[in-house]
């Protein structure tokens, strides 16, 4: 017997109640941009800062930031060995819309194997798994083979607003050789996958104003601008017939792929026709002379992520509507700065208002650029030994479309470069209705983050 499997064979022994604590867990609706649950965040962060207590003897802290509290735990009693920082996050998004669900969001449901719940993918049930692991080992050898902070914030569904000075305010807090996240996801679930890379995200809100109030559509109509009319003019002008985004100077820092990024993109496994089938999608579309992998991991997009305005209720009000109002993001490729991008944005609104409507324009708080990790990196390179064991297979290289702020902010700020080792995948309809996490991806996370501890514990810091 090697000397992980005692610890293995105490999680295997745990399964049915770490899926409980989970169940527990996700019950909190711990959703950071709604200040309703606000006390529902604060419990989050306790029940948390609980189970670090619980798992071992693990200095535990929870601090104050200008928004949702970080939970902050660090066991150091492993001198000469590597120092590593786990990363995660206890809010979740909204559940909306709450008709979509077939089980309550915050009533975890098991049904075929999967845990559905708002947030239990995203990122309930991955950072569980290192903390359930901290236990095991502290359980079965007394000490964990390397030396472990958590840090789990509450802010990283609204862009982790509070985590850059928090990061600059406690680098030696903080100080590691290495994070790794429980953020994240894996690519799909037929194969492991490690990801090297991540678009950043830059995002606004506008207003489209026309008369001073509704006005009844007979008495006024084909007389003032309407702004719901207005809107789609305006939306429709940021992009080209193609996908293109069509606003000046949009692309000027972009750079394009080298032919050897563009082969090994186009040498992994993937059946466009099943993935349109899977998302329930008719047809592919975007950004001419880019394979979908290319559209999804390497170019900036720009998108329309919410537009309203006028009655929405049943039957009809014949009314011209005041105000108009759309949402957007744009996700990030390297060298793209979201203040600039921003900036573009705007200005292009300002020149394109439709006659008769006047625009104001939010920006958003904060933005974050694209981070990426090198494929020599000596922990990811561990973390990959550490999914062959698992799973028998060597892991795919892959990027990832989505914006986690941390592998950005931890690298500008502390220089640490980020391992993604999360075990939730593409597939569960995180951010959605009907989110899930597969219970055996729990199991298996559990024991390849208690390998790729071992294995870590063989390299001298």
């Amino acid at each position: 017997m090697t000397a992980i499997e005692p610890v293995l064979a105490r999680l295997a022994e745990s399964r049915d109640r770490i899926l409980a604590e989970l169940i527990e867990f996700a019950a909190i609706p711990s959703v950071s941009t709604d200040p309703a649950h606000a006390a529902d965040m604060k419990a989050a962060a306790r029940w948390v800062a609980a189970a670090l207590v619980t798992a071992g003897p693990i200095a535990v802290r929870t601090i104050a930031t200008h928004g949702h509290p970080v939970v902050y735990g660090e066991w150091l009693g492993a001198p000469g060995k590597l120092t590593v920082l786990v990363y995660g996050h206890y809010d979740v998004q909204p559940p909306d819309p709450l008709d979509k669900w077939k089980t309550p969001p915050f009533t975890p449901t098991v049904r075929d194997g999967r845990l559905y719940a708002r947030g239990v993918s995203d990122d309930k049930g991955p950072m569980l798994i290192p903390l359930k692991v901290a236990e095991a080992f502290f359980a079965v050898e007394g000490a964990l083979p390397i030396n472990v902070k958590f840090m789990f914030e509450g802010e990283e569904e609204i862009g982790s607003p509070s985590l850059d000075a928090f990061i600059r305010d406690h680098r030696e807090m903080l100080a590691a050789d290495v994070v790794i996240s429980a953020d994240g996801a894996m690519w799909r679930a037929s194969e492991p996958s490690l990801t090297v890379a991540t678009r950043g995200i830059a995002e606004l809100e506008f207003t489209l104003t026309g008369a001073a109030k509704d006005l009844h559509s007979g008495r006024h109509g084909g007389g003032v601008a309407n702004p719901l009319h207005a809107m789609a003019q305006l939306v429709a002008s940021l992009h080209r017939p193609d996908g293109r985004i069509a606003i000046d100077g949009f692309y000027h820092s972009v750079c394009e792929l080298t032919a050897e990024e563009r082969g090994a993109i186009a040498a992994l496994p993937f059946d466009e026709a099943a993935y349109l089938a899977q998302i329930g999608a008719p047809a592919g579309f975007g950004e001419a002379g880019y394979t979908m992998l290319e559209r999804q991991w390497t170019r900036p997009t720009l998108e329309v992520n919410g537009m309203w305005g006028g009655y929405q209720g049943p039957g009809q009000k014949t009314v011209i509507p005041s105000e108009a109002h759309a949402k957007i993001t744009c996700r990030l490729v390297p060298d793209q700065d979201p203040r600039e991008v921003v900036a573009l944005i705007t200005r292009h609104l300002e020149t394109h208002v439709p006659q008769g409507t006047h625009l104001s324009v939010s920006a958003g708080d904060h933005g974050t650029r694209a981070g990426h990790l090198a494929i020599d990196n000596s922990a990811l390179k561990t973390a990959a030994a550490a999914l062959e064991a698992v799973y028998g297979v060597r892991p795919l290289m892959v990027r990832m479309g989505a914006t986690v702020p941390i592998i950005e902010l931890f690298k500008r700020n502390m220089g640490l470069d980020t391992v993604f080792f999360s075990f939730s995948t593409a597939d569960e309809d995180y951010h959605a209705p009907n989110e899930f996490f597969r219970v055996h991806r729990l199991h298996e996370g559990l024991e390849a983050w208690a390998r790729y501890w071992e294995l870590l514990g063989q390299s001298r810091a």
